[in-house]
Order: C-alpha cells, then structure tokens, then sequence
C-alpha cells in the first residue's frame, strides 16, 4: 500500500526554535508507515496560498497549516475545492479555530491527531470575495486586528493592552445591517461574524458556532458603558457573552453590513481595506479537515 503524502507548510518567522520543535515532532510521532511527508516555507506574504495550491495539485494527501488562524486562512485559500484535507498544527498567538475544533496546542498531542486522521467537512465562510474560517468583523474588532498585525510583540497581554487602550478612545456607529433579507439599523461597538467560536485566548465571541452546521453567527455588541468594559470581556472568557444586555445574537446564511465610513475589515485576525458594505456568505462544507 502506498503511502499518503503529507506537505508541512511553515513560516520561517515562526524562529528556528519553532522550526526544530515540528521537526522534532514530525520525526517523534508522525506515522512513517502510513505517511510519507515534506516539510515547505513560505517566503513571502499570502505564500502559503500558492504553496497549498501546488501541493493539491502534486495530489497531496493533506496539507498540514503550522501557525495560527492566519495562516490556518492561507492555506484553506489554496486548498478550497481540492480533495486534499486541511491539518492544523497550533502555533499562532490566539489559536481560535483550533481552540474551537479542540486541536490540541501541544505540538506532538497535535501531530497525533493526524495520525488518527479523523476528519469532517468545515463550513467556510466569505466576506465578500475574503475567505475566513473562523471570524470576520468590523468597527472595533477589526482596528484591533490591525493595530496588533503591526506590533512587534506577540501574545495575550500585548492583545490585552491593545484592547484596553483603544476601548476608551473607540466610538459606537451606526449600522444598516441585513440578514437573510430581514433589514434593521443598530449602533454598535463592534459587529462580528462568526463560523468559529473564538478569536483565540479562549475568548468566546460565539460560543455556541458550530464550523461544520451551516450557518453564521452575527453577534453586535451595541453601544455600552466603557466602564463596564472588564465584565463584557470576563463574559467572553466564561463563554456567556450572548447572555450580555448589550449583546445581540442573530444566525443566518447570508448577512451584510454596511456604513458610509466603512473602509477596514478583519477576517481571522487580518486586517484588510474595504468600502461602505460587506457581504457575508458561506459555503457548506466546503473543505475536509482533520479534528479531535
């Protein structure tokens, strides 16, 4: 019997240390006997897209993504509407789709679980032409995302502060907001669309998301006291934010939001330029990937 291949992607500034630790891991626990592998880095920004891309289309069995939900988005861009399935080896900052898919963040517990090789069909979802696995946003949301891109330090605390900062400087807009053709206006904080549970740091922003149902979580976390600012993010970390009175929850398969001023975005922690409306849509099932 033949061997399945296996392709590695990495970033080089993960650290040499980091590079040597999946190595480690691959020759420790990755099963020669079902497995063949190659390890490959990527050089460039949105590298990773290409490099998935030609190893589908090399016939790879899987392409296993070793980062975060960044380059977790990298890779599912190349992979959509191919055979080969998606692996994720944990080693971003907030890990959320991990955390959601319950991939461990040990790196050889991980490995194992590509040895088992179960797998499901995860939804993904489109802010207008941007794929995301896990979540998209705007307003408050997506200035963090670009204000924590650009700091040279990594981590929950620098992710803490960022949020602390801007919290009291941020203002609430107004927003023409649309799902599944139902249209009304709220003033909001923050506008999140989710098909993963959390941005990462085991921070809830949807808790009860389900990646493989079909469906998007819309939550809106309208206009609130900044002083109560701490008990809003204690509810995320206890996964009870939806039960919040300044949260709204709403689901649907297609959503869009719109504001004049609009002009930035996230999707799965990236910060990208956009204009006045962003429509949300997802495909069902559209790429196999191996969970818990």
């Amino acid at each position: 019997m033949s061997k399945k291949h296996i392709v590695f992607i990495i970033n080089p500034k993960s650290g040499v240390e980091r590079q040597k630790e999946i190595k480690d891991a691959i020759a420790s626990y990755l099963d020669n006997e079902l497995y063949s592998h190659e390890i490959l880095h990527t050089e460039f920004a949105k590298h990773g897209i290409k490099l998935a891309g030609q190893a589908a289309r090399n016939g790879a069995y899987a392409v296993v993504a070793v980062g975060g939900d960044g380059s977790v988005n990298d890779i599912v861009q190349g992979l959509i509407g191919t055979k080969t399935i998606l692996g994720i080896i944990p080693k971003g900052s907030g890990n959320g789709m991990a955390r959601t898919m319950k991939i461990p963040l040990d790196t050889g517990e991980a490995m194992k679980l590509i040895n088992k090789g179960n797998t499901v069909k995860m939804d993904v979802c489109y802010a207008n032409d941007q794929p995301f696995i896990s979540t998209a946003g705007v307003a408050f949301d997506a200035l963090i995302s670009k204000k924590f891109a650009k700091s040279e330090t990594r981590g929950f605390w620098i992710y803490s502060w960022l949020v602390t900062k801007y919290l009291w400087l941020y203002k609430s807009w107004s927003w023409q907001i649309t799902v599944d053709g139902k249209q009304f206006n709220e003033r909001a904080f923050m506008i999140n669309v989710a098909n993963g549970q959390q941005f990462g740091y085991n921070f809830k922003i949807a808790p009860m998301a389900d990646f493989t149902d079909g469906i998007m979580n819309l939550i809106i976390i309208k206009k609130f006291p900044k002083i109560l600012g701490g008990l809003l993010a204690l509810r995320g970390m206890q996964g009870t934010i939806t039960s919040s009175p300044f949260v709204r929850h709403l689901q649907g398969k297609d959503i869009s939001v719109s504001n004049p001023g609009l002009r930035l975005m996230q999707t799965d922690g990236d910060a990208h330029v956009c204009e006045n409306t962003i429509k949300f849509r997802i495909e069902h099932g559209a790429q196999e990937v191996i969970v818990a």
